[in-house]
């Protein structure tokens, strides 16, 4: 009797365990002790949606300069706190965004992290390209059913449902939010929106078109989006530049002759290399200016075989450092309203001078980008995007950008730096010699992107 109730005891046992064991494989029970850390996994996955997304943005009509960064912003926030339960060294920041419906999170189950990253770009990035061309269209899916497959291999279907589920109600989440903003919100479809030139030209030195190109300003609104940590318009409000002269020995009249005589000095050949090295201008020929420092964090992730965690903290601060340097950059662009050097020059030192970017597609010998000059906007977002950059992977992180490796249209070739804020720096520089810019929209654009970066990393307190 004893011995039966024994072996009656030791069948219940075995029984228990192997429940256990299958609970614990499906992912349906066990504490958060037993989870697999976020850190655990690759970076993988980040650096594939970023790639796709740089793939894509190259060709989406409408999404520069604003709403790529944007985009950036809320996908980077989304995905970081999707996974953020499973952080080591990272932490939630969602108490910064109280508008924002978080779904509950159960911590007693387990979660394949990488396919939660995954599935909130799955989620979130169609709706943002939701006009671009079905092969487009496919790429992503093709990605999300990619990854997917890759991690059936290691997990239970269980737990690749629940971690999907996860990200998808997330990215939902964050997607309700961004839709609240009735500026920021489909902007894409008509970028020339809302602005009137005519009615803001007071005086000489004020903005009007440049042509070729378009006869209506871009961004015109874009200053009123959402922000992340700026505060009000006067953290929106650069510096003021300097005040219009036609007077010879004027700092104004000294900066239009710096641009005109830039372009014939005996430093061309590496001028021209630096300025179409950083160009990233033009529509179906590169990214665009904002996304630039996402493809330059890929590389560091790439380069360190960086983990996952590190991947989302660094899409996270960049994206948001990208919007915020956008929207205060647009909005400091329309408060100054400052005219182009080809305006100035043009009329007051040599007529048939032509700024050095060319858009060969449209057959426009000389363009200049269609919206006032102060302060720069590749400066202001290069800033930004290198100050958080620096903040994750050190600021005396050196590196060779091989963002235009290979290309043939336009020297490629890559260029080494000692640090971001050096790339930041050359990449302010350049849109002198290319002719579109006042050094003074170049120097106050590397001030102001990199303060507004400050603000993301010390008003967000990112680690635990």
């Amino acid at each position: 009797m004893v011995n039966s109730r024994i072996f009656t005891s030791v069948l219940l046992a075995g029984y228990f365990l192997f429940l256990f064991n299958r609970c614990n494989k499906d992912g349906d029970s066990g504490s958060g002790s037993d989870f697999k850390k976020v850190q655990a996994y690759s970076y993988n996955t980040v650096w594939e949606w970023n790639e796709l997304f740089l793939k894509i943005e190259r060709y989406a009509a409408g999404y520069r300069p604003g709403p790529a960064p944007t985009s950036l912003a809320y996908m980077g926030l989304a995905a970081y706190e999707a996974c953020a339960p499973g952080f080591t060294e990272y932490q939630s920041v969602i108490s910064n965004f109280p508008d924002v419906k978080m779904p509950v999170f159960d911590e007693k189950l387990t979660y394949h992290w990488p396919t939660v990253a995954s599935s909130v770009f799955a989620y979130m990035m169609p709706r943002y390209f939701v006009d671009q061309p079905a092969e487009h269209q496919n790429w992503m899916n093709q990605l999300k059913a990619k990854l997917e497959n890759e991690a059936k291999a290691n997990i239970s279907s269980v737990e690749l449902q629940r971690s999907i589920d996860r990200g998808t109600k997330v990215g939902e989440a964050f997607w309700n939010w961004f839709t609240s903003d009735k500026v920021a919100y489909n902007h894409y479809k008509d970028p020339f929106q809302g602005y009137v030139w005519q009615d803001h030209y007071k005086k000489e030195g004020d903005w009007k078109p440049t042509p070729p190109g378009p006869d209506k300003p871009m961004g015109g609104i874009y200053g009123a989006c959402r922000t992340f940590v700026l505060q009000g318009d006067a953290e929106k409000t650069a510096r003021k530049p300097l005040p219009y002269s036609t007077e010879k020995n004027s700092p104004y009249y000294g900066q239009a002759y710096e641009v005109w005589t830039r372009n014939g000095s005996q430093e061309a050949a590496e001028d021209q290399w630096v300025a179409e090295f950083w160009s990233d201008d033009l529509l179906n020929q590169t990214f665009s200016p904002g996304p630039r420092w996402i493809a330059i964090g890929d590389q560091v992730l790439k380069k360190e075989n960086s983990n996952l965690e590190t991947a989302l903290a660094m899409n996270a601060k960049v994206g948001i450092s990208l919007n915020e340097a956008a929207v205060a950059c647009w909005y400091s662009k329309y408060k100054f309203n400052v005219e182009r050097p080809v305006t100035f020059i043009k009329k007051y030192l040599d007529p048939n001078w032509d700024s050095g970017l060319m858009y060969i597609e449209k057959n426009w010998v000389s363009f200049t980008p269609p919206f006032p000059a102060y302060p720069s906007g590749h400066s202001t977002m290069g800033a930004a995007g290198a100050e958080a950059l620096g903040s994750i992977f050190g600021y005396s992180y050196a590196m060779t950008d091989n963002c235009h490796q290979g290309r043939t249209e336009f020297n490629g070739t890559p260029r080494s730096f000692g640090s971001f804020y050096e790339m930041a720096q050359e990449n302010a520089w350049s849109r002198v010699p290319l002719g579109v810019h006042w050094r003074m929209d170049c120097e106050e654009g590397v001030r102001f992107g990199t303060e507004i970066a400050r603000k993301v990393n010390s008003r967000i307190a990112w680690k635990k």
